[in-house]
């Protein structure tokens, strides 16, 4: 942790030594605090490395989906790893030093970059970027030209670099293919005018009163059963809105027959933003990313279980977290002003006749793509608004690339299976003679792990012909996702116990096994064949 605090070392030190101890005993312990400083390391060397520029608002948009999520990614590692440690004052410097490059840096200099660029457009659009309100024509509607069913799932505040790493762990699964892209989410970012914009819809709008509904086609598009009328609106009755705990909830049979009776099931799943939304749980809205996560996989699962073969997952819209409480600074302290002001939250003011203000960038309903003569003001980069009684730390609602960035996840699942597990190969020094208490080998992963070609597990010891242990036992991971073979090398020493004194003259075996599938039991993956030949034996054996 020193190291990476005083910058003495590189990511890539930090990421050997943690593979390092990983073979250790001990690693299970500690493993969150390895894991957030090597996400630290990563993340200062990236932050190092960035050029936080760009030529417009759409230039803004597609270099933050290509690169510059992963440092909001890598900051969510870290911070969710510190607090999973429960070794807060251990990693205090580490933690501060995050903090001040990610909020000093990186949120609020790319926010004041891309705020310069949101003040510069008449419309909002990121062209070639689809925009969320074209999601049902653009995403869906070619399914249905094809005669296919699709299912889509929309998290809330699922934000763009939480889908990326959803990605990875899909293409992880065998027989699930995924890709992924940018959306541009609606303005102002929150979640009754994203949830709104996600549905078939022909015009939005914010409806001209204080509760700050959206409006789909002139309908509220406010809970299930409104959604699920405005989807079998557009789809002759062949739609449906559900919630993911009450699909989780349907045996085999009934989530067939919904699957089965609809051309079209969106699924609302909400965990991220009913845990940041709240004041006293905001703290713990990156613990609700990883459950979120997990709670998809098991989603994707149950409904490809029930026959439904492609899938879309998006969000509503993203959200900006820091993890310690705020300044004095991060708050405007100029109060919004009007005739008429219908709602306001930490990132936006609904109303008519809203007074100008350099704080606030002003937006009509029609710059915004929406009817009605609503108007919205937006604190600029990354500034919130005071609001009694809510938190500040978890906020969307604004114009910040975290917060309009969504994703848009294709998923198929296929008919044969595609994935396989590395190779790994014993290489033999210059001798098949054991002669001393030790055995030093290189053990050599073939090629580097792959979202499709999975890491292997294995045990390795030195055993007699009739299977006895004669040395230490190694759990060894073959996990590493290098492209140089030099650095899939992996050193073992093998130190013989008493017993081995036994087998002097006889062949002995380096045997590498697997487990079994959900079994205690292992087979042999591979072995070599050695002749013990010892000229006396040491008193340092165990």
């Amino acid at each position: 942790m020193r190291a990476v605090v005083g910058r003495t070392v590189t990511s890539g030190d930090v990421a050997l030594w943690v593979r390092q101890r990983r073979q250790g005993h001990w690693y299970g312990e500690f493993r969150h605090l390895y894991e957030a400083i090597e996400f630290a390391a990563r993340f200062v060397q990236m932050l190092g490395e960035a050029r936080l520029t760009m030529d417009s608002l759409s230039d803004g948009v597609q270099r933050y989906s290509r690169s510059w999520f992963q440092l909001d990614q890598l900051y969510r590692k870290f911070t969710y790893h510190v607090r999973m440690s429960g070794q807060a004052s251990l990693m205090g410097e580490l933690s501060e030093q995050v903090e001040n490059l990610y909020s000093n840096n990186y949120l609020l200099k790319l926010g004041d970059g891309f705020q310069v660029h949101v003040d510069a457009v008449t419309r909002w659009e990121a062209y070639p970027v689809i925009q969320q309100k074209a999601f049902f024509e653009y995403w869906v509607r070619p399914y249905l030209r094809k005669d296919k069913r699709i299912c889509v799932i929309i998290s809330d505040a699922m934000r763009y670099e939480i889908g990326d790493e959803l990605l990875g762990l899909i293409r992880q699964e065998d027989r699930y293919s995924a890709e992924l892209e940018p959306a541009l989410s609606t303005l102002p970012s929150y979640t009754q005018l994203g949830m709104a914009a996600l549905l078939p819809n022909k015009s939005l709008a914010i409806a001209d009163n204080d509760t700050g509904t959206a409006l789909v086609d002139g309908q509220s598009s406010q809970g299930t059963v409104n959604r699920t009328k405005i989807l079998q609106a557009a789809l002759d009755g062949r739609g449906q809105a559900v919630k993911a705990e009450d699909f989780m909830q349907l045996n085999r049979e009934d989530s067939r027959e919904l699957l089965k009776g609809n051309d079209v099931v969106y699924i609302y799943h909400n965990r991220i933003d009913h845990t940041g939304d709240k004041m006293h749980s905001e703290g713990q809205a990156f613990e609700a990313a990883e459950q979120t996560l997990a709670d998809l996989i098991r989603l994707i699962k149950k409904l490809t279980a029930a026959n439904a073969n492609n899938l879309l997952i998006t969000a509503d819209h993203g959200f900006i977290y820091q993890n310690r409480e705020l300044d004095e600074s991060d708050f405007l302290g100029e109060v919004v002003s009007g005739d008429d002001i219908r709602y306001r939250d930490r990132r936006f003011v609904l109303g008519k006749g809203l007074s100008a203000s350099p704080a606030f960038h002003h937006f009509s309903s029609e710059q915004l793509g929406l009817d009605g003569d609503m108007e919205v003001q937006i604190p600029k980069s990354i500034n919130r608004l005071r609001l009694k009684g809510s938190g500040s730390r978890f906020v969307h609602g604004g114009a910040s690339l975290q917060e309009v960035v969504i994703p848009v996840l294709k998923v198929n699942k296929k008919r044969q299976s595609d994935v396989s597990a590395v190779e790994v190969d014993i290489l033999r020094g210059a001798s098949s003679v054991i002669t001393s208490g030790q055995l030093a080998v290189t053990l050599y992963q073939s090629g580097p792990v792959t979202e499709k070609v999975q890491p292997r597990h294995l045990r390795a010891g030195i055993y007699t012909q009739s299977g006895e242990l004669i040395s230490d036992s190694h759990e060894l991971s073959f996990d590493l996702t290098s492209e140089n073979p030099r650095e899939r090398e992996l050193q073992v020493r093998f130190v013989l116990s008493r017993k081995a004194d036994e087998a002097n003259g006889q062949e002995v075996f380096l045997k590498l096994e697997e487990q079994h599938a959900g079994t205690s039991h292992y087979k042999e993956y591979k072995s070599l064949r050695y002749l013990m030949r010892r000229s006396f034996t040491s008193d340092f054996d165990f």
